[in-house]
């Protein structure tokens, strides 16, 4: 599960209330400690650990005890408090400056020197400075150029742990991060996927019952176990579903085609391609697909529509979302006419009028922006509470594309998928989902497990083929197609 900052205030201060003082900083400490120790390959080696004013600081000083008291060479660079240190933290500060062992720096220091690990104990999850002081702006740079592992302590300083989004001048960039208590939303989605790296949960030993419960959490497969599902041996094309796809105006046939050829490899049993333009005969490389004008495109309950690549702005593109929103097909609506209904308030009504379980919405940041009327800065502040809005604003499932894509029910449920890397950050990708989306949510007739299936098998492939060496960098739409059908064959 994921919490906010509120939620995980109430869980430590609900626990600490039963335990003595210091106790859970002691636990976060041993346990960063030991995954510290994970990460260095002999001892002794040199590790700095930077201290902060508040809790965060406390946790430090309790790692860098551990490690020294391990024979590891610790220096501590201690950024001063304009406010006292509360009782553990300064408990675990008189237990660090206890130990003669450990090397103490000038809160001015330089970090110039060739350390094999860093612990970042600078800010934590309550503290959201708006600047920094020159000195420890560059210090942050200094530590951001090291070579050496970083691990941050709870949360990479300067990231906001409910958003994701740097807020300091010089956020550190952590390669580890050991978060305590529960997971952070802003650890998984916007900057930080950037800045957190390699998560590690340490619940500190707190009692699962003191855990309240929380209409957030990381994609995974088990939230999708219809998908998995082996097909009857006694089928046949009817059965795996029917996909109806619309757009492909002229200078954009190729969105409609990824959109279709994507359906194939997901798995529908027809595919039907209507182009609002001058239709193909048929696709040289996917014969399979049916290719015809748009407006003989059938709508129906047990017919799938994917609505919006490439389909441009024109009347007869308003005409043809009008009537799609008025079926009762299941229907997946991206691109251009996400824009159409951001644009055209009857359409909104339409779609808002439709049964919640029968729409998913495939925005990029922007196309959020433009449903919510808003900038696109306004999105990106707080992308989970964008996704939450456009789903109950348009009673539709929402996968709201990006760095942690975030899937929100119109009922408030959200989850954030993990997978999937900047290889994505092309044309053609989203196309790709919609087609993913269209050919399960016709076969398996489920709104949300569909959502949640199609954004992770997507993300899955590219993680995949990026482990095979092809991409980040020049990864294509296409060359997802083949990975997805392995995805799903392999669930």
């Amino acid at each position: 599960m994921l919490y906010t900052v509120k939620q995980l205030r109430q869980i430590e201060q609900a626990a600490q209330a039963k335990l003595a003082s210091g106790t859970l900083m002691r636990a976060a400490g041993l346990a960063a400690a030991q995954l510290a120790l994970q990460l260095l390959n002999s001892t002794p080696q040199r590790i700095l650990v930077v201290a902060g004013p508040g809790n965060n600081g406390g946790d430090a000083f309790e790692t860098a005890a551990h490690l020294a008291n391990a024979k590891h060479h610790v220096s501590v660079l201690q950024i001063q408090s304009k406010t006292p240190r509360s009782d553990e933290a300064q408990q675990a500060l008189d237990k660090a400056q206890a130990l003669k062992s450990i090397h103490w720096l000038d809160a001015e220091s330089a970090v110039t020197e060739d350390y094999d690990l860093v612990i970042d104990g600078l800010f934590g999850i309550g503290l959201k400075p708006s600047k920094i002081s020159r000195s420890l702006k560059q210090q942050c740079e200094q530590i951001n150029a090291l070579s050496c592992p970083v691990l941050a302590l709870d949360i990479p300083s300067g990231l906001d742990a409910d958003t994701g989004n740097t807020i300091i001048a010089c956020a550190i960039r952590a390669t580890h991060t050991i978060t305590f208590i529960g997971d952070k939303i802003g650890l998984h989605t916007a900057d930080g996927k950037d800045y957190a790296g390699q998560i590690v949960l340490a619940d500190l030993g707190i009692e699962r019952g003191q855990f309240p419960a929380s209409d957030l959490q990381l994609n995974r497969t088990a939230l999708f176990p219809i998908i998995g599902q082996a097909r009857r041996q006694n089928s046949h094309k009817g059965s795996n579903g029917t996909v109806s796809l619309i757009g492909g105006t002229t200078g954009m046939q190729g969105a409609l085609v990824l959109a279709a050829r994507a359906t194939l490899y997901a798995g529908a049993g027809k595919t039907i391609a209507g182009f609002i333009d001058n239709p193909p005969h048929y696709d040289l490389q996917q014969p399979e697909i049916m290719c015809r004008p748009a407006q003989q495109i059938i709508f129906g309950p047990d017919n799938a529509v994917v609505i919006g690549p490439g389909l441009g702005s024109s009347v007869a593109s308003f005409e043809i979302v009008s009537r799609a929103l008025l079926a009762t097909s299941p229907l997946v609506i991206d691109a251009d006419a996400l824009n159409l209904l951001s644009q055209q308030p009857a359409l909104h009504a339409l779609c808002s009028g439709r049964d919640k379980s029968s729409t998913i919405l495939t925005p990029h940041p922007l196309e959020a922006a433009r449903l919510l009327g808003c900038g696109i800065d306004v999105v990106q502040a707080d992308r989970v509470q964008a996704a939450k809005k456009i789903a109950r604003r348009f009673a539709a499932v929402v996968i709201l594309k990006g760095s942690g894509t975030v899937i929100a029910h119109p009922d408030g449920a959200v989850v954030i998928n993990p997978t999937g890397n900047p290889g994505l950050a092309s044309g053609g990708t989203g196309d790709v989902l919609a087609g993913v989306c269209g050919a399960l949510f016709a076969q398996h007739k489920d709104c949300w497990q569909t959502a949640l299936a199609a954004t992770y098998l997507h993300g899955a492939a590219a993680d995949n083929l990026v482990k095979r060496g092809i991409g980040p960098v020049g990864l294509t739409a296409s060359e997802l197609l083949v990975e997805i059908r392995q995805q799903l064959n392999s669930q």
